[in-house]
């Protein structure tokens, strides 16, 4: 328990083995491109249960080299749900392409088959390909990624699910089999982030998963300015050899690529929490329930988001939805009122089409399930520096905020 300390809506959680795995690196001799992120890769891909997984500098970078090796560009358009971070529609729209934007669930802020199939619709009069969708995990849900890839792949479109909310999540499929979200069964890339308040965190730094060699290779490529070190790849081969060997020093960049390598230094930091992932998820669930008894007190005006079958959540986020019409206080001064009393709570998110540069940029676009869950939701404390009292105490003070008394929630806790 924090004993009454602030409690942020999300912080990290290091240990000393975190910190030692980071000394390691500063004592040794390589601080970037060396074996720290060779294992951490390899320790990734294990965990999410694929081939592939290419490491970078952060999730908005995962997002952009996405995009490039799928070849997106200004001819193409993607879609993007507007419940989601700026950076999922950004990245595309650095890649030159365009973005419709698709309306979501207004119980959970997924984007659904329906809301997909409405924005390809609107997709289709704008004159560019539809080359790709990028469904988000929001909170730590995951969208119907099986229903969704089918109908993208079925229309030659490609699947990019940004599941920086995800990671430690594991859903089902119709078959009955059950997988790890980032193992690209129904996407063709999956992509996280470890920012310091998602579940592991390595300071800044974020993956691209995959299981098409071909879209890893392309995707390395993009991370490292576009250079090919691939001798078998050698465009000239004459500079590329000699007497029939490689050239020590020889590489072509063969692509307009970036520097989006991540250090040694930050994957050996991600890595420490890569084993202590179940863990965390473990802890989060945990917390998570505790709301979810809890707020049976609160509710009609209080309710937890609405939770997806065929997915075990490994909860980013505890998001809630608050009647706010019916509320003594309107969220902003909820917000304010729950930090007086030291806990801080977030709202995620301001829809991206609401942002001035896409209003700017595509007009006014009625997306109704978007507007209904912004305008109820607010994100509550979860991290795993929490533990149960916590949230009773985040419960208690947001009963008696809203009128509803602390008696309520002692009528339903143990």
């Amino acid at each position: 328990m924090l004993n009454g300390l602030p409690l942020p809506y999300s912080r990290h959680a290091i240990d000393e083995d975190d910190i030692a795995a980071v000394t390691a690196v500063l004592r040794g001799d390589w601080l970037t491109t060396g074996p720290s992120v060779r294992s951490f890769e390899e320790a990734l891909a294990a965990q999410c249960e694929a081939p592939h997984a290419i490491s970078c500098s952060n999730g908005t970078a995962a997002l952009h080299l996405a995009n490039l090796a799928l070849g997106i560009g200004p001819d193409h358009s993607v879609i993007v749900p507007t419940m989601t971070f700026a950076a999922t529609a950004n990245a595309a729209r650095h890649a030159g392409a365009e973005v419709v934007f698709a309306d979501c669930d207004p119980t959970n802020g997924l984007m659904g088959l329906s809301q997909f199939e409405e924005a390809l619709a609107r997709a289709r009069k704008n004159g560019r390909q539809a080359a790709a969708v990028f469904p988000v995990d929001l909170a730590g849900q995951c969208v119907d990624i099986e229903a969704i890839a089918a109908r993208a792949h079925a229309e030659g479109m490609t699947v990019v699910e940004d599941s920086c909310h995800a990671l430690g999540t594991r859903y089902r499929r119709e078959d009955g089999s059950w997988h790890p979200v980032g193992a690209c069964i129904d996407s063709d890339i999956t992509v996280f982030s470890f920012h310091p308040v998602k579940t592991i965190a390595a300071g800044e730094g974020g993956a691209a998963l995959t299981r098409n060699p071909d879209i890893a290779r392309r995707l390395a490529q993009f991370r490292n300015h576009g250079v090919n070190r691939d001798a078998d790849q050698f465009k000239d081969k004459e500079a590329g050899f000699d007497h029939a060997e490689v050239n020590p020093w020889y590489y072509e960049m063969t692509d307009l690529g970036l520097n989006y390598r991540l250090s040694d230094i930050n994957a050996a930091l991600a890595h420490s929490q890569l084993k202590k992932l179940g863990h965390f998820v473990d802890t989060r669930r945990r917390l998570a329930a505790r709301y979810d008894y809890l707020l049976g007190a609160l509710s009609p005006m209080v309710q937890p988001i609405a939770r997806r079958q065929n997915c075990v959540a490994s909860w980013h986020l505890y998001s809630v939805r608050i009647d706010f019409a019916a509320s003594p206080l309107s969220r902003g001064q909820l917000m304010r009122a729950l930090e007086a009393q030291g806990i801080r709570s977030q709202v995620h998110y301001i829809p991206v089409h609401r942002h001035p540069y896409y209003r700017d940029r595509y007009g006014e676009t009625a997306l109704p399930g978007a507007e209904t869950y912004y305008r109820n939701t607010l994100s509550l404390p979860l991290f795993v520096g929490m533990d149960e009292q916590d949230v009773d105490r985040v419960v208690e003070t947001l009963g008696d905020l809203l009128g509803m008394g602390a008696g309520a929630m002692r009528r339903v806790a143990p």
